[in-house]
């Protein structure tokens, strides 16, 4: 038996037998990821979720300048880190350390989230 398929036969053990997809595995405590690329993948879109969600908010509320992005900034490394190390329990190191984890696709997100913020601070506080 290869390595590979002795590491599948653990994972589908260690997830009660059954082949879960990433997205089932993001919302399950404690998950076994097959691949590093997985796990990055949710972590990445994850963080885009949270920036669309936080742009709209943002718009709406109408805050204004640094506090904003500031806010933005605490929130988003945050969750990440709190839904990585605690709710996920993944071991840091093998990602690289909770900096790769912290900054895994967060420019992306930034951007995302200004766009929709720009968008609807304009949209509904413009004269």
């Amino acid at each position: 038996m290869t390595n590979s398929s002795k590491r599948k036969e653990e994972v589908n053990v260690a997830n009660g037998g059954v082949k879960l997809s990433a997205w089932s595995r993001a919302i399950s405590s404690r998950a076994v990821w097959r691949e590093k690329d997985e796990f990055l993948d949710v972590v990445y879109w994850f963080r885009q979720i949270i920036a669309i969600i936080l742009g709209v908010i943002w718009g709406v509320a109408p805050l204004k300048g640094f506090l904003g992005i500031a806010i933005f900034c605490i929130i988003n490394a945050g969750v990440l880190y709190v839904y990585s190390s605690s709710f996920q329990q993944v071991d840091e190191e093998e990602y690289g350390g909770a900096w790769e984890l912290t900054k895994e696709g967060f420019m992306t997100s930034f951007a995302l989230f200004l766009v929709v913020w720009i968008i609807f601070y304009t949209a509904l506080h413009y004269d």
